[in-house]
C-alpha cells in the first residue's frame, strides 16, 4: 500500500518470489538480511525524491514521483488493476 492505495496483490510465494509493483520491488530491497555477508551483496534500490502528502497525493499513479518506471500516462491516469501472473497490480509498466 502506498498513500492509502493498494499497489500489489498476490499470494505471498508469488509475491515473494516476483514482485511486479516497483513499491513492492522496493519494498523487498529494503527488508535487511540476517547475514551480513547477503545484505553486502544485496542489490540496493534506493527511492529519489520526497514522499508526497498524503492529505494532498499526486493526480494519477500516487507513486509516479518516486517511481523509476513513470511515464507520461502515469501523470493522468490512475490504472485500476491488472492481472499478471498470480498477481493483481495497479500499474500500466509493471
Amino acid at each position: 500500500m502506498y498513500l492509502g492505495r493498494l499497489a500489489e496483490l498476490a499470494p505471498a510465494e508469488s509475491l515473494y518470489a516476483e514482485p511486479r509493483h516497483p513499491y513492492t520491488k522496493a519494498l523487498l530491497h529494503a527488508v535487511p538480511e540476517p547475514a551480513h555477508a547477503l545484505q553486502r551483496a544485496k542489490t540496493r534500490m534506493p527511492l529519489a525524491g520526497k514522499i508526497p502528502s498524503p492529505a494532498n497525493p499526486p493526480a494519477g499513479c500516487r507513486f509516479r514521483k518516486r517511481c523509476p518506471l513513470t511515464q507520461t500516462i502515469c501523470d493522468h491516469e490512475m490504472l485500476a488493476w491488472r492481472q499478471i501472473g498470480q498477481s493483481v497490480v495497479a500499474c500500466h509498466l509493471a
